[in-house]
């Protein structure tokens, strides 16, 4: 497992409730979590279980109705005005009238004022890293799905932050470029090491990526269980066939099944 060094995410006792008076549904109750510098957790669970909702509190773009998060020793705000998170969402986002380079540099052209005297990342470097050097001046149209998701991670990375939260972002993909997504980041990140939180629905995929799983239960959501990762890096695609994979997959399925069958009584 990744020797996680120093507290990345610190979340404590957070509650999040939608709706009002009567009709109030509350989506988190009393979640806490930690995540390490240099780990990388998977978020897992039923529908409806506030995965995304967990993540979007952390990434500043929900207040908690109580408890705390803290990025980095910081508290949200700070950590979001000092570029210490990057987020990147299911959806690529890309602005279809620039180019790819153009949409990775945007961050560092609308926050000039955030970078300090801190290393930014450079832009066509990191679009190499992705695979994505020979695309630096096609448009978001030109590439294909994977393609674009490679480029919506690489700019996330650009300011070079102390987190990543990743909200499900291969999950329109078809299973095969899922996977190779998937390795991709997996190589980018065993040679970067970052704190990511990554929210999913794919068990292949938590087990493949992250060095403990965080199955979540519904109605509310809250932690009901956190596996270990054993599985030895760096991994690579042969990680699936082992009997070791299989042995995880087993447990982590059998953590969800319990948790959906409480979801439906």
């Amino acid at each position: 497992m990744t020797a996680a060094h120093g507290a990345g995410v610190e979340v404590r006792g957070v509650s999040k409730a939608f709706g009002v008076d009567g009709a109030k549904v509350t989506v988190l109750d009393d979640v806490s979590l930690t995540i390490g510098m240099g780990e990388f957790v998977s978020v897992i669970g039923p529908s409806g279980c506030g995965k995304s909702t967990l993540l979007k509190v952390v990434a500043g773009l929900l207040d908690a109705d109580s408890g705390t998060v803290t990025i980095d020793g910081e508290s949200v705000t700070a950590a979001s005005r000092d570029k210490k998170i990057g987020l990147v969402p299911q959806s690529p986002a890309l602005l279809p009238w620039k180019t790819v380079r153009e949409n990775v540099e945007l961050p560092v052209r609308i926050n000039r004022g955030a970078n300090g005297d801190r290393a930014l990342r450079d832009p066509a470097e990191l679009l190499s890293t992705f695979g994505l050097g020979h695309a630096l001046t096609k448009y978001p149209g030109q590439l294909s799905g994977g393609m674009q998701q490679r480029a919506a991670i690489a700019r996330a990375f650009v300011f070079d932050p102390a987190i990543m939260l990743m909200d499900e972002p291969f999950s329109a993909l078809d299973e095969m470029n899922r996977d190779l997504q998937r390795i991709a980041l997996l190589d980018f990140w065993q040679s970067n090491r970052k704190a990511v939180m990554f929210v999913t629905h794919s068990v292949p995929e938590a087990i493949m990526l992250s060095d403990r799983i965080v199955v979540m239960a519904a109605h509310p959501g809250r932690i009901a269980e956190v596996i270990d990762v054993d599985l030895p890096r760096p991994r690579t695609e042969e990680a699936y066939a082992t009997d070791e994979f299989r042995d995880l997959e087993a447990v982590v399925r059998g953590a969800l099944r319990a948790q959906t069958e409480k979801a439906h009584v």
